[in-house]
């Protein structure tokens, strides 16, 4: 069967931080509460927006708000590619991997509306099978079923599987489906959470880790 790589969206494939980091600080001045560091921040992503706007909201003494929230998607879908770029080399790797033989997907806890339009501005949508949002299925990362749903839209399996990602959330869902994975270590989440996976220091590792997993 044809391998398939599912690569996680922020803090993986996109540096998307400063873009989600503004959002946040705006929605806090429309509440009169001051704003976050950009390392703060980045200890936020990666649970989903709804979970971003609880922590941050958590983080300044106020309880969790739909309106907030809603607020904070429209915003930031406005302004999701200011600043968010691809991590450098994501692209050649992105070329490089659909060249041999990889079927790509994404698996990413952010609504898939943003998420499809980021990757569509960003010239990235046509390389990916499916892309799995956090709001596509009943479960999401790192539920083992927000995986296995992406790569059953995906036209893949388990078996044939790697999922690549920066997040706790994603080795924990990808552990939790049978599927092996490879650390993002350039993304945001800190190398303790690599748990057992290997590491791939920058996006230039991908091929020749993934090779070695398809043939080893």
């Amino acid at each position: 069967m044809q391998p398939i790589a599912v690569f996680d969206l922020d803090g993986t494939l996109v540096d998307s931080a400063p873009d989600l980091h503004a959002a946040l600080d705006r929605l806090m001045a429309q509440r009169d509460l001051p704003g976050f560091t950009r390392p703060e921040v980045v200890a936020m992503i990666g649970d989903g927006a709804k979970a971003l706007v609880e922590k941050a909201l958590a983080a300044r003494g106020q309880a969790f708000d739909p309106a907030a929230l809603d607020s904070f998607l429209v915003d930031y879908g406005a302004h999701a590619v200011v600043e968010t770029a691809p991590f450098e080399g994501i692209r050649q790797v992105v070329e490089s991997l659909a060249a041999d033989g990889w079927r790509l997907a994404v698996c990413t806890n952010k609504p898939v509306v943003p998420a499809v339009t980021l990757l569509r501005e960003l010239g990235l949508e046509s390389a990916f099978a499916t892309i799995g949002g956090g709001d596509t299925y009943p479960t999401r990362k790192p539920d083992p079923g927000h995986l296995l749903g992406t790569l059953r839209d995906a036209g893949g399996t388990p078996e044939s599987a790697v999922m690549i990602g920066d997040h706790h959330n994603d080795m924990a869902a990808a552990q939790g489906a049978g599927v092996r994975a490879i650390f993002a270590g350039w993304g945001y989440g800190p190398r303790a959470m690599a748990g057992t996976a290997p590491i791939a220091e920058r996006p230039s590792d991908l091929p020749a880790l993934l090779a070695a997993l398809r043939h080893g």
